[in-house]
């Protein structure tokens, strides 16, 4: 019984926002006077010789480049692609990286061990053990907690 009054209600809203659609749309008026002819005075004030005029003699110069709306993966591809030759070599994909790896790499011997890997860490745990002992305390530890990400504005649409 409930499927029915439910189905019956449902055609019936259905059928008035059909009815509201085919009302509703915009027809073309069929007698619809033509516009009203511009005056002669109305021309002379649009007259072509009022128009200001740039002298562009001696300006020589390239044209502007026509700009174009790139992709997210387009832009994420030219992050990398930095000759613009559409091609990403090994080079250009770990170029991106030597700088956090140079970080991590403490003696300079371009080979990483894991206590240089590690001595971030290390270092993170040795600030926050201010007593010195080798263990956190809890309230030691809650000084290592990554900062809160800054929350992005609201867009004010």
């Amino acid at each position: 019984m409930n499927r029915l009054i439910l189905g019956a209600f449902v055609t019936m809203i259905l059928l008035g926002v059909g009815l509201f659609w085919l009302e509703g749309r915009a027809q073309v008026e069929q007698g619809a006077p033509p516009p009203d002819p511009v005056a002669e005075e109305d021309l002379d004030r649009f007259a072509l010789a009022e128009l200001p005029e740039a002298d562009v003699t001696g300006m020589e110069g390239p044209t502007p480049p026509e700009a174009s709306e790139l992709t997210r993966e387009q832009r994420r591809f030219f992050r990398y692609d930095y000759d613009r030759n559409w091609r990403i070599t090994r080079h250009e994909m770990l170029a991106s990286r030597t700088a956090g790896f140079r970080k991590l790499d403490v003696d300079g011997n371009n080979l990483l061990t894991f206590e240089e890997w590690a001595v971030t860490t290390v270092d993170k745990f040795e600030g926050a053990d201010a007593d010195g002992d080798n263990q956190l305390t809890p309230a030691e530890f809650a000084t290592t907690a990554p900062k809160p990400a800054k929350p992005k504005p609201r867009c004010g649409c």
